[in-house]
C-alpha cells in the first residue's frame, strides 16, 4: 500500500476547496454514541433499513414522501408482526400503487426482520449488537450486514449504519477516486483486500486526526472530485 497522505494536507485541500475550517465543518456528520445506538428499537432499525434498501438506485425524495404509506402497510415495521405476513400478503405489497412496485426489495423488508430476530436470539440485541461493534472493523459489520440480511451489500449497509448515526466510512464516488489515485488500494472495491486496506488508512486517520470515520469520509469527498456537498 502507498505511503497515506497526511490528514492534515487532507483538511487542507477540503478547506479550500469550500472557503474555511468553519464551512468544512459545518458539514462534517453527526454520530452518536453506543449507548444512544443502543436505544434505537427494533421497528426503528428495520424501518431505516428498508428506506436505505428501497432509496438505493432510486429517488430519495419519492421514498421519502411514500414512507408513511409503508409505516402502515407494514405495522410501523414491528418485526414479529411483519414476520407473520403471508405470501400472497407480500405480493399484494409489492402490487400496490400506494407503494413502490418491487418486488424483492418487498420481500427485503422480511428477510431483515427475520435477520433482526436472528441476531436478537444470538445476542440479546439487534441495536446493542450494532452499537458495540467496534470501528476499527467498521467494514466487518458491513460484511455482517450483507451476508445476513438482504439486498445490504454495497454501499447500503453502510448508509444504514449512518443514518442511525453509527461512525463509519462510506465509499462514495468521490471517496473511492481518491483512494484509487492515491494508491491506498490495489483491489476492487467489493474485495476483502480492498476492505481491509480501506479499513487501516481509515484507522490510521482517525489516529492521527482524532476525527470521525464519517468526518474523515466526508473531509476527503469535500477536497476531491465534482462533491455536491
Amino acid at each position: 500500500m502507498a505511503t497515506l497522505e497526511k490528514f492534515s494536507d487532507i483538511w487542507a485541500r477540503a478547506c479550500e476547496r469550500k472557503g474555511g475550517p468553519a464551512i468544512v465543518n459545518s458539514l462534517l456528520p453527526d454520530t452518536l454514541s453506543a449507548e444512544d445506538i443502543s436505544e434505537y428499537s427494533d421497528a426503528q432499525l428495520l424501518s431505516v433499513i428498508s428506506k436505505r434498501v428501497f432509496q438505493s438506485g432510486f429517488v430519495w425524495r419519492v421514498v421519502d414522501n411514500k414512507w408513511p404509506a409503508y409505516e402502515k402497510a407494514f405495522f410501523d415495521f414491528e418485526p414479529m408482526k411483519v414476520l407473520m405476513l403471508s405470501p400472497d400478503q407480500i405480493q399484494q405489497r409489492a402490487s400496490d400503487p400506494t407503494l413502490i412496485r418491487h418486488q424483492k426489495k418487498t420481500q427485503a423488508i422480511v428477510d431483515n426482520a427475520y435477520m433482526i430476530q436472528k441476531i436478537n436470539a444470538e445476542h440479546g440485541s439487534f441495536a446493542e449488537f450494532i452499537a458495540n461493534w467496534p470501528t476499527d472493523d467498521i467494514t466487518g459489520l458491513w460484511q455482517v450486514l450483507k451476508k445476513r440480511g438482504a439486498r445490504l451489500g454495497g454501499n447500503t449497509g453502510p448508509y444504514f449504519l449512518r443514518a442511525i448515526g453509527k461512525d463509519t466510512f462510506l465509499l462514495s464516488q468521490d471517496v473511492q477516486a481518491y483512494l484509487t489515485a492515491r494508491k491506498v488500494v490495489d483491489a476492487g472495491f467489493t474485495s476483502k483486500t480492498a476492505l481491509r486496506q480501506t479499513q487501516a488508512a481509515f484507522n490510521h486517520w482517525q489516529q492521527e486526526s482524532g476525527k470521525s470515520l464519517a468526518e474523515i469520509s466526508r473531509v476527503i469527498s469535500l477536497g476531491v472530485g465534482d462533491n455536491r456537498v
